[in-house]
C-alpha cells in the first residue's frame, strides 16, 4: 500500500457532489472570475508514495546542522540542557499527549494535578505566592505582567531595562498599543541596567519597572537596589523576568519584593526545536491572585474528604467584565508545562541546584580559558551561564568558519546594538564537557589571531 492514509477516490467524489447537487468540482468555483484563476500546472514535484517520499524527506533533513552533530554555544533565551529520559515517556502517554482543556475536573484529575504541581514548582523557585498554570513563552508572559501592572496602578508609564532579551522588549511594545501604555527604556552600563537613569526616569506616573534576572548579557542584575528605588514611588511595582533555572541557585526574585516574575520553563525539559514552542510562567503575590492572567488550578476536597483539583477563579475579568479585564488570555501550555513538571520532579531541589551550579561553574572555566587565549570580556559582573566575549571582527562570519569546525558558535549582539558590533553571546550549559569548551576556545583564538 503506497499510501498511510486512504485517500479519496473517485466514486467518494462523486456522491459528495451529487450530494450538493453539483455536477463537478469546478462548478465550486464559480464565483472566482475566470481571469484570476490559475492555469496549467503547479511548478512541484510529482506525488510520491510514502516509502519513497520519508526517504527524501530523510535525506534533506540530514543537511541541516543540529545538536547532536555539533556542539552548542549559542543561548540568547533558547539553551541546549539536560532532559531525563522520563520527561517523553510521561508526555507521549495518550491521556496527557491529547488533553485540551480541563473543564471537567471529575475526569481531569490527571492533568489538573500535573498542572498544579508545575504552579506549586515554580513559586517555590521564584519564591512567589501564586502561579498560573503556564502561558505562550518568557515574552508574552513578560507583556501581560507590563499591561497588568498598568492597569492595576492606573498609569500609564513602564520603565524597561534595555538589558532584557530584545525579543521580550519587542513583544511588550505590541502589548502595550492597546491600553496606550509608555515604554521608557532604561540603557545599560557595564552589561546591567543603569541605575542612575532609572532613577531619573522615576517618577509619580510609573506603573512598573522590568528588569531581567540573569539578564540578557548573562549579568546578575541588583535586585535588591532596584527595588529601594521603585519604593520611593507609590504604587510602582517591579517586574522581572527570570531564567527559572539560576534561581535554583541565586536568590530569588520574591525575596526582593517582586511583585510579579515571568519568565520560559523551556530549560526544564522542552528541547529547542527551533525556538519553539515553549512556556511561560506567570508568578505573583496572593494580592494580585485574582489579576493573574490564564488559568489557575486549586486544590480542594470532593464531598468525602478526598483530595482533588479544579480550575479556580474563573470569575475573572477575562471571562466576564472585561471593559476592566487586564488581559484576555484563557490559554495556557499544559503539555509543555507537564514536561517541566516531570523534568523538575525528576531532578528533585538538589539536582536543580546541582545543575543550576554546574551552568555558573562551567561557563566561570570558559571565561578564564577565554582570557588565556588573549580573548577579551566586556563585562566584569557576576553572571550565570552566559558572558559577552570582544572578537572585534565579524560575528556571523566567525559563527561560519565555527560552524566547520563543528560548533554552533554564540549570538551575534550587533543584531541589536550596533555599538555592540564585534561582540558574541556565548552560552555555556551544565552538558557542554571540559573538552568540548578547551575546543571551542582554541577554535575561537585561531579565529580571532
Amino acid at each position: 500500500m503506497e499510501f498511510r492514509y486512504l485517500p479519496m477516490t473517485e466514486t467518494d467524489k462523486k456522491e459528495m457532489l451529487d450530494r450538493i447537487g453539483v455536477q463537478s468540482s469546478n462548478e465550486l468555483f464559480s464565483d472566482i472570475p475566470e481571469s484570476v484563476r490559475f492555469k496549467g500546472d503547479l511548478n512541484i514535484k510529482e506525488p510520491r508514495n510514502e516509502f519513497e517520499l520519508t526517504k527524501e524527506l530523510i535525506q534533506m533533513a540530514a543537511k541541516n546542522v543540529n545538536l547532536k552533530s555539533h556542539a552548542s554555544f549559542l543561548g540568547a533565551g533558547v539553551y541546549d540542557h539536560y532532559i531525563p529520559s522520563i520527561v517523553d515517556h510521561i508526555i507521549s502517554r495518550s491521556e496527557f499527549y491529547t488533553a485540551y482543556t480541563p473543564y471537567q475536573p471529575e475526569i481531569s484529575q490527571g492533568e489538573l494535578q500535573a498542572i498544579f504541581e508545575f504552579q506549586t514548582m515554580i513559586c517555590e523557585l521564584t519564591g512567589m505566592d501564586v502561579a498560573n498554570s503556564s502561558m505562550y513563552d518568557g515574552g508574552t508572559a513578560l507583556a501581560e505582567a507590563v499591561n497588568l501592572s498598568a492597569g492595576q496602578t492606573k498609569k500609564k508609564k513602564v520603565l524597561v531595562s534595555k538589558a532584557i532579551h530584545p525579543e521580550s522588549l519587542a513583544v511588550i511594545r505590541s502589548y502595550v498599543k492597546g491600553p496606550g501604555v509608555e515604554v521608557v527604556e532604561i540603557d545599560h552600563k557595564d552589561g546591567r541596567t543603569d541605575l542612575d537613569q532609572l532613577e531619573k526616569e522615576l517618577d509619580e506616573d510609573t506603573a512598573s519597572v522590568v528588569v531581567q534576572y540573569p539578564n540578557f548579557f548573562g549579568q546578575i542584575e541588583p535586585l535588591e537596589d532596584v527595588r529601594k528605588l521603585v519604593d520611593t514611588q507609590k504604587k510602582a511595582m517591579m517586574i522581572t523576568s527570570s531564567n527559572p533555572l539560576a534561581l535554583g541557585y541565586l536568590t530569588p526574585p520574591g525575596e526582593f519584593g517582586s511583585d510579579i516574575v515571568v519568565g520560559d520553563a523551556q530549560v526544564f525539559g522542552i528541547p529547542t526545536q527551533y525556538g519553539g514552542p515553549h512556556c511561560g510562567y506567570f508568578a505573583t503575590t496572593k494580592k494580585l491572585m485574582r489579576k493573574v492572567p490564564g488559568r489557575l488550578v486549586g486544590q480542594t476536597v470532593d464531598e468525602d474528604g478526598r483530595r482533588g483539583f479544579v480550575l479556580t477563579l474563573q470569575a475573572r475579568e477575562q471571562h466576564i467584565r472585561r471593559d476592566k479585564a487586564t488581559s484576555n488570555i484563557c490559554s495556557n501550555q499544559a503539555l509543555n508545562a507537564l514536561a517541566s513538571s516531570v523534568a523538575m520532579s525528576s531532578l528533585g531541589k538538589q539536582g536543580i541546584k546541582k545543575m543550576s551550579k554546574m551552568n555558573i561553574q562551567k561557563t566561570a572555566y570558559l571565561k578564564q580559558q577565554l582570557l588565556n587565549s588573549g580573548l577579551s570580556i566586556a563585562f566584569e559582573g557576576s553572571f550565570f551561564n552566559e558572558i559577552v566575549v570582544e572578537l572585534n571582527q565579524d560575528v556571523s562570519e566567525v559563527n561560519r568558519k565555527l560552524l566547520d569546525k563543528g560548533f554552533l558558535g554564540g549570538y551575534d549582539l550587533a543584531q541589536i546594538d550596533e555599538q555592540l558590533k564585534g561582540h558574541m553571546l556565548v552560552a555555556c550549559t551544565e552538558i557542554r564537557t571540559k573538552d568540548e569548551i578547551d575546543q571551542f576556545v582554541k577554535e575561537l583564538g585561531d579565529l580571532h589571531d
